[in-house]
């Protein structure tokens, strides 16, 4: 808190206090994102209009130098001076030919806000949200392009010219847009690679780490962009990217926490390294803390809210639906990210307790909690909260056993490698008891029209709560280690794709467990091949989040060499087979327009 309050002294007029205070902001826009982009925008205008002062300045001063040079000419000034006789050597360049160093931490400061900006607009998940993130990294690095250009002409003395703590933003700045950038969706990364620039992760790597071992202004913010990244890349495909960056990023935290060993923030990431760990007790206990340390604190609200929804993932992910149910209700309560998801996963929870009557009431309030945002648009989250409960509400909630919605959440957000296998059991059976509650629906209904001549009644169709169903199947199937038996219940999928109308996100998601499952079977190359033909769907729940998953899984296996092409197509369906397979083999995976 004294920190804000010192920062809020000088934010309206010094760029560097502006950009210190609107980081605050950014740490906690998870609470209040609008806030955190118009504290940028504020601070990218103050740095703008310090360039802008600079470039008048210089021309006064080069009118006024030039004159006065003038006159001394037109005077006759002595061949003896002493002044006009220093020579210059080649490896020194005079510092008037270096712009002053309060420009280039200028530059600096205002690619920084273009930086923070383009985060959180990735963070959106949205189209609009990409190509805005994509031209604000792009601004971000035309600058930091220009002062990393001034920094090498300096050469050895460039501590002369510029301070320790802008080199150390530079740093930070590049490495974070070549790390952010390797970040976004294959669509989205080839409409920025048109500007003619490409991505260099292991680049961004190298220079955070130089920032973060440099132990300068940026270092902080260095450590932080390298656990976000690592843990973000975890959580995505722990299946895939956990045995690549668990190592690294602990070693980053420990370090971190030495030197600030209750920082709440390095707590946070402490919960999320100790869940990707498994040890969810240690993940809990250190959620807890970090809450409990910013009590009082600016960013009390935000920090608290954050670990309580991780903490909720916890209770889940441990089969404590109670109080997962009660955590979801105060997330709700304190309009923490969408409340409309909070509810609907609230009542998720009782009805995994079985406790429907609670759960359809929860259910009822969601349509009136859903608000448009992002240009008029839903977000991901409520599009996809908003669409299952009118699915809930078509049977009038008589058709709830056809659907696991806190296990297909699971699914979705990829949390099922961090269940035990008892509690993974549990849940497969609830699956198959859904499957066969629809199998025993459909029976009943095709009997009825078999007592009919040209019945009015339309055909069973169930396809979309099955394929959901299914894919959770599949998913669960895979993490307990059986990935020989995810065959049928995928192909089931891929064979009634056309007839999925609502669930249509089942498809690339059932493509992405086919991809596990050759994985896990050291079918690298069907993997690769098989995530390739997800990323051919779009326009389904969670399109950006599940490319953003394909992509790290894709560059983890083009940087282990397995980079055989997608087969052409040979039949008219998609099927994929793991079962019969030889490593070397490809011609069970076909594929069609």
């Amino acid at each position: 808190m004294a920190a804000k309050t010192t920062f809020e002294e000088k934010a309206d007029c010094d760029p560097l206090n502006a950009l210190a205070l609107s980081s605050m902001a950014f740490l906690k826009a998870d609470q209040d994102q609008t806030m955190a982009l118009n504290a940028l925008n504020e601070t990218y205008n103050i740095a703008n209009t310090q360039l802008e002062a600079a470039k008048k300045s210089s021309k006064v001063y080069g009118y006024f130098s030039g004159y006065y040079n003038y006159l001394k000419k037109k005077d006759g000034s002595s061949p003896t001076d002493v002044t006009a006789t220093i020579p210059t050597t080649e490896t020194t360049r005079p510092s008037a030919n270096y712009p002053p160093n309060s420009v280039l931490r200028a530059h600096v400061l205002k690619a920084e806000c273009c930086l923070q900006i383009a985060i959180l607009q990735l963070l959106q998940e949205s189209v609009m949200g990409y190509v805005k993130c994509g031209l604000n990294l792009r601004r971000a690095y035309s600058s930091y392009s220009y002062v990393w250009s001034e920094y090498q002409k300096m050469g050895a003395d460039h501590l002369a010219f510029m301070d320790s703590d802008t080199i150390s933003g530079v740093k930070f700045g590049i490495g974070s847009v070549h790390l952010v950038l390797s970040a976004l969706p294959a669509k989205i990364l080839k409409a920025v690679s048109a500007f003619g620039w490409q991505p260099n992760k292991k680049y961004g790597f190298v220079l955070l780490n130089e920032c973060r071992q440099s132990k300068r202004v940026r270092s902080s913010m260095a450590t932080i962009m390298l656990l976000a990244y690592y843990t973000a890349a975890i959580s995505f495909a722990p299946q895939i990217m956990a045995d690549v960056y668990k190592k690294t990023a602990m070693d980053i935290l420990l370090d971190a926490q030495k030197y600030h060993p209750n920082s709440a923030v390095f707590l946070f990431f402490a919960g999320r390294m100790a869940r990707n760990g498994l040890d969810l007790p240690l993940s809990t206990q250190s959620f807890l803390y970090a809450a409990e340390i910013s009590r009082g604190e600016w960013a009390e609200v935000a920090v608290t809210n954050s670990c309580r929804f991780e903490m909720a993932i916890n209770h889940m992910l441990t089969g404590n639906w109670n109080h997962a149910a009660a955590t979801f209700e105060y997330l709700y309560e304190q309009q923490y990210w969408s409340a409309a998801f909070c509810r609907y996963a609230q009542g998720a929870c009782y009805e995994m307790m079985g406790d429907r009557t609670e759960a359809i009431l929860i259910f009822a309030e969601i349509p009136q909690l859903v608000v448009k945002k992002l240009g008029g648009r839903l977000s991901d989250i409520d599009s996809y909260v908003l669409r299952k409960i009118t699915m809930f509400q078509k049977s009038g909630y008589q058709n709830l056993d056809f659907y696991a919605p806190i296990l297909e959440y699971m699914c979705i957000w990829n949390l099922f490698p961090y269940v035990s296998p008892e509690l993974l059991t549990h849940a497969l059976n609830r699956i198959q008891r859904g499957l066969a509650a629809i199998q025993k629906c459909e029976n009943l209904e095709q009997e009825q029209r078999m007592m009919e001549l040209a019945p009015d009644a339309p055909m069973p169709d169930y396809f979309d709560e099955r394929a959901s169903l299914l894919v959770i199947k599949a998913s669960i199937l895979n993490v307990l280690g059986r990935p020989e038996d995810t065959t049928l219940d995928i192909n089931w999928v891929l064979d009634h794709k056309e007839c999925i109308l609502q669930d249509t996100w089942t498809v690339p998601y059932a493509l992405w467990e086919a991809g596990v499952s050759c994985w896990s079977l050291d079918l690298k190359n069907k993997s690769r091949q098989v995530w390739e033909m997800a990323l051919d769907h779009g326009k389904h729940d969670f399109e950006h989040r599940l490319a953003v998953r394909l992509n790290l899984a894709l560059t983890h296996t083009e940087e282990l060499g397995y980079t055989n092409p997608k087969p052409e197509p040979i039949d008219d369906k998609k099927r994929f087979s793991v079962a019969l397979d030889q490593p070397s083999s490809i011609n069970s995976i076909t594929s069609s327009s």
